[in-house]
């Protein structure tokens, strides 16, 4: 025992397990224990933990549990109360939370359009991707890149990174030409290849890759440069 409160072994200590394996292999209890985040001097954190699911058997009972409810189990102050009614409530809010959309993706004029505004006045290439689900909403737009496009800059799997993260089910690349020309280089080309290949193995697919000019673009798609 230490400063009144009793140890647990570090091997069993739930933040460690949770480091050591993830989240999905910890119990109930182990999980309530890091939110409690300390016992008391009569019992260590995994036995109040255990004593709050020995009044609520269920995390459905837990999940309807006041703070006034909480604060009756002893070890159980109003500060822990306060928490654990603040985390059923976040949790719930998240079960519910449904993944944000910022437009959807009709054509590719439409989209090159809208990029044209944004990237009109970039002094260095930017690579953005967009990211989409299956009906083609855009779930994510992110810049990944600022400077030459090349291949140790721009790499895929940084951008596939970003497409796993949001669970998209495919994506557009698109980067600017600061010249104002968008006709694509090699590298450009290239990279393109690069970016499918990689698609086909993840089972993402890339429907374009856009090239933004000044008041121009080029979509490989469309000029049949996807497979060039």
């Amino acid at each position: 025992m230490r400063n009144g409160f009793q140890r647990i072994p570090q091997s069993s200590q739930p933040r460690e397990r949770l480091l050591e394996y993830g989240p999905q292999a910890l119990s109930d209890q182990e999980l309530l224990a890091i939110l409690l985040r300390t016992g008391t001097a009569q019992m260590n954190v995994m036995e109040l933990a255990g004593r709050v699911l020995s009044v609520f058997p269920s995390l459905f009972d837990l999940k309807l549990a006041s703070r006034d409810e909480l604060q009756q189990i002893s070890g159980v102050g109003q500060v822990k109360a306060l928490e654990l009614v603040a985390m059923i409530e976040l949790g719930g809010r998240i079960q519910k939370a449904l993944q944000p959309k910022i437009g959807k993706v009709r054509t590719s004029v439409d989209l090159a359009f809208t990029l044209m505004e944004d990237m009109k006045d970039y002094q260095q290439e930017h690579l953005v991707c967009l990211y989409l689900n299956t009906k083609n909403e855009i779930v994510k737009k992110e810049t990944l890149f600022i400077g030459s496009l090349n291949q140790s800059v721009a790499h895929p799997r940084e951008i596939f990174r970003g497409a796993v993260r949001v669970a998209a089910a495919r994506l557009i690349i698109c980067h600017n030409h600061p010249s104002g020309n968008p006709t694509p280089s090699e590298n450009d080309l290239l990279f393109t290849r690069r970016m499918k290949e990689c698609g086909e193995l993840m089972g993402i697919e890339v429907l374009d890759h856009l090239i933004i000019g000044h008041q121009s673009y080029v979509s490989l798609r469309e000029e049949g440069l996807w497979n060039s």
